[in-house]
């Protein structure tokens, strides 16, 4: 199996409600979709969002890594070289991990079809199904518990809240949802880098002495502040999960050894695709850190791909892919089936994507 082809194309599927952090608002995913051909008729496909903000790929970057670089690297080359493959993604050209990340999940794509295997067990099997939790945008606080109310309606029982924006109504946002949604709900949140160790500390400890109970933070200072989260992690009543922080595997190793967070979040669009993903993975199953697996916003090929990773390693313990149930629609073909919280991964060869609804890919010549 050859391959002969790399085309690109976008794609713009919009979303229910306005995702709204501390870094951004965003109103629809656009994608950028990598379909890698080969001379049996075999095709892998791939999806990279441009999340300047966080990863630094903008579509124009990511279209650019693939044509100008990735692809004149992999055409010709032999699907059953996938180790030496995979190796030339990463190597091929510096950071543009998204990029890497939409060409890798295609590889493994084909690698799978290649041997009739689904992703999911031959990275090791081991479930069929993951729960995610739901991600509130971050708002005023009777809008937040709105949204948390009607995502109970839909049969979430662990949510994820946005937070940072005017980090003094935090705890009342937090404070208002919790009170709304009752004990029994999981909630944890998300700062997106916003604030200062100190900061960070003296919020997330009033949060717990008021009694919200909540299970972890994510993010809470600057990605390259290892030494802040250092300082949060060991300060922090409510358990650290470092994300914005974790781009490679040598980033999780440092992170790791260092006691910076109490857990990894892996994200294929920062470490690079599956690839570096097993790698982070791995470490974390030898220091004893449980990790969860987390999206950008993304539509259905890219979360997909995470979902076969989730689905193979017990060190993940903890499931944020609600990318493709925050779209109000879902064009893509095939792949994962997400019943609102709960995700079933395809036993279809490679990742299961069978492809686009005809006129919703924009080919990119």
């Amino acid at each position: 199996m050859k391959i002969t082809e790399v085309r690109i194309g976008r794609i713009s599927v919009p979303l229910r409600h306005p995702f709204k952090t501390a870094l951004r608002t965003v109103n629809s995913v656009e994608d950028v979709i990598v379909e890698i051909h080969t001379d049996t008729g075999a095709v892998g496909y791939g999806e990279a969002p441009p999340t300047g903000v966080i990863t630094g790929d903008t579509t124009g970057a990511i279209i650019g890594a693939i044509q100008d670089h990735i692809a004149k690297n992999i055409v010709g080359r032999d699907i059953d070289e996938f180790e030496t493959l995979c190796q030339t993604v990463q190597k091929c050209i510096v950071h543009n991990s998204s990029a890497k990340a939409a060409v890798d999940m295609a590889l493994w794509d084909l690698y799978g079809q290649l041997y009739n295997i689904p992703v999911h067990k031959l990275m090791g099997g081991s479930k069929k199904q993951i729960i995610t939790d739901l991600t509130i945008s971050v708002n005023d606080p009777e809008i937040m518990v709105k949204d948390a109310l009607e995502a109970l309606d839909r049969g979430y029982n662990c949510l994820k809240m946005k937070v940072g924006v005017s980090p003094e109504l935090d705890v009342a946002r937090l404070s208002a949802v919790r009170n709304a949604v009752g004990k029994d709900i999981t909630i944890r949140i998300d700062a997106n880098q916003a604030w200062t160790p100190k900061q960070a500390v003296k919020i997330l400890n009033s949060m717990q002495d008021q009694g919200l109970d909540i299970e972890l933070v994510e993010q809470p200072v600057a990605a390259r502040d290892f030494e802040g989260l250092k300082y949060v992690t060991e300060r922090s009543y409510v358990p650290v999960l470092a994300d914005e922080s974790v781009f490679s595997p040598e980033d999780a190793m440092t992170i790791m050894k260092m006691g910076a967070a109490d857990l990894i979040n892996i994200k294929l669009m920062k470490c690079g695709g599956l690839y570096n993903a097993l790698k982070i993975a791995s470490a974390a199953e030898v220091f004893g850190v449980e990790c969860m697996i987390g999206c950008m916003l993304e539509a259905k090929i890219a979360v997909n791909a995470a979902v076969h990773l989730a689905c193979a390693k017990n060190i993940i313990t903890k499931v944020d892919l609600d990318g493709p149930v925050l779209c109000s629609e879902d064009p893509i073909i095939g792949g994962a089936v997400f019943n609102e919280k709960i995700i079933t991964v395809s036993d279809e060869p490679g990742l299961g994507i069978k492809g686009i609804e005809p006129g919703r890919l924009v080919y990119i010549d």
